[in-house]
């Protein structure tokens, strides 16, 4: 049986290089995707959340493109692998957003809707942050 994804996405006001280049920097994760947590380090080339929702977790992303891919995988502590598609595409209001919420297997409806609701609301904190005037600051060090 094939696990089915919910596509949400967000327009954002902004062109769309300057968003693929925000979103696709780790140490801007903290600032809109709230399931990763407070703060993200790079460990000899790996970027790892420490503690944080998920209990300490590794991140992987697609190496840099000219195609807006900004998929990246989730590895959880006990070894679990998440696959999170995500794209920025040319949107006639600037860029759009699109992010792919993967459906866990036997998830009731309600955990896959709050998945689903916790991912919308991180692609409006990132479409909040890149429509202020000017360029968002950069992110402090740790």
């Amino acid at each position: 049986m094939s696990v089915a994804a919910s596509w949400v996405s967000v327009v954002v006001g902004a062109d769309p290089q300057r968003v693929y280049a925000f979103a696709r920097d780790p140490r801007n994760l903290p600032r809109w995707a709230a399931g990763v947590g407070d703060r993200i380090e790079e460990r000899d080339g790996r970027w790892v959340v420490p503690g944080g929702p998920l209990g300490g977790i590794e991140l992987r992303f697609a190496p840099e493109n000219t195609w807006g891919v900004l998929d990246h995988d989730v590895l959880t502590a006990t070894g679990e692998r998440f696959h999170n598609p995500m794209r920025v595409v040319e949107h006639p209001g600037g860029a759009e957003v699109v992010f792919g919420v993967r459906r866990t297997p036997g998830a009731p409806d309600a955990d896959h809707a709050a998945d689903v609701a916790a991912v919308v609301a991180d692609l409006e904190r990132l479409r909040d942050l890149l429509e202020v005037t000017g360029p968002p600051a950069p992110p402090a060090s740790h």
